[in-house]
């Protein structure tokens, strides 16, 4: 039975799903929580805001003494994930090869509790590394023989987003004109990341939730609004232009040649140009949580004093 001193291990939990669910579990009184990033400056945030938190800075593809703090864990969450870049490596190492560790230190010291956050991208008919990898991923998870839950959320947003609309938001505050690829009528079903995290709290304590859950935004929006949303949230003058998507490609090529770990890159673009549309199941009822209506989120997100404007590495 989860209660509020039971050991809570995040594996990746210095990003933006990670930091939310920090934040919501310390509202709830959760008191043991372990969080496990390779990713210092983000760990150091995580601290600033949440000093009580155990912090282990550590490689979760590489063994090391990390695997020492699963000993004693009721619950332990995947988190971990390589999201954007250009190098396949990087995405082998942080989605299969941690996965692999994991789940075999999850066994050794006998958890009680998997939860596993997958993505909507294993339903996608992108190519993209990420996506790839993120199918190798959840597969090696449902091999294990480990009954838990795997969620699948579309595009996430919400504080902390370093990827997504937090950089978009960012780049907005910059330039006069802000491109859009193509038509901009990509048709997305962002999801707020408190939202998630409700459900993810929710597994925590129910542990008859098990299988594989779609996690969509309820709302359905095309990329162009999104954007609008967004501006409007920051009050921003930057206008909105659409752009030949051929000419969009070639600016984001040339400028992976100057940054060798881009916020977008021209695979995430092809996939930003996918057009798919992901079941929407009732997750409100299933996990009995209450969702945060699609505006709501947006000026959360955008407009809180503190959050919304930390800034995570990449």
């Amino acid at each position: 039975m989860l209660d509020l001193n039971s050991k809570i291990i995040l594996c990746g939990g210095a990003g933006l799903v990670g930091q939310n669910l920090v934040y919501m579990l310390a509202l709830q009184g959760f008191k043991n929580v372990t969080v496990i990033d390779k990713h210092e400056h983000n760990l150091e945030i995580l601290k600033n805001h949440h000093p009580t938190i155990n912090n282990i800075s550590a490689d979760l593809s590489l063994s090391g003494d990390w695997e020492l703090s699963f000993q004693g864990a009721d619950v332990l969450v995947m988190l971990q994930a390589q999201i954007g870049g250009n190098d396949l490596e990087d995405f082998h190492s942080n989605n299969l090869d941690s996965t692999k560790k994991i789940i075999r230190n999850y066994k050794k010291y006998k958890i009680n509790r998997l939860i596993h956050i997958s993505s909507s991208v294993v339903r996608s008919s992108a190519q993209d590394f990420y996506s790839r990898t993120k199918k190798q991923q959840e597969m090696i998870v449902q091999e294990s023989g480990i009954e838990c839950p795997i969620l699948r959320p579309t595009l996430m947003f919400g504080w902390f987003d370093r990827k997504h609309l937090g950089w978009l938001s960012r780049f907005m505050k910059r330039v006069p004109i802000f491109p859009i690829p193509g038509r901009g009528d990509y048709l997305r079903q962002p999801l707020y990341a408190q939202d998630f995290c409700k459900i993810i709290i929710s597994c925590m304590k129910n542990k008859n939730l098990n299988g594989v859950y779609d996690i969509s935004g309820l709302e359905k929006i095309n990329y162009i609004d999104i954007i609008s949303h967004v501006r409007k949230a920051i009050n921003s003058r930057t206008i909105i232009m659409r752009m030949p998507y051929n000419l969009f490609f070639l600016l984001i090529k040339v400028w992976s040649f100057f940054d060798k770990n881009p916020p977008f890159t021209t695979q995430q673009l092809e996939a930003l140009v996918t057009r798919e549309e992901f079941e929407v199941i009732n997750w409100p009822q299933i996990f009995e949580v209450q969702n945060t209506p699609y505006i709501e989120a947006i000026n959360e997100t955008f407009r809180h004093p503190v959050y919304s404007n930390v800034k995570l590495d990449f």
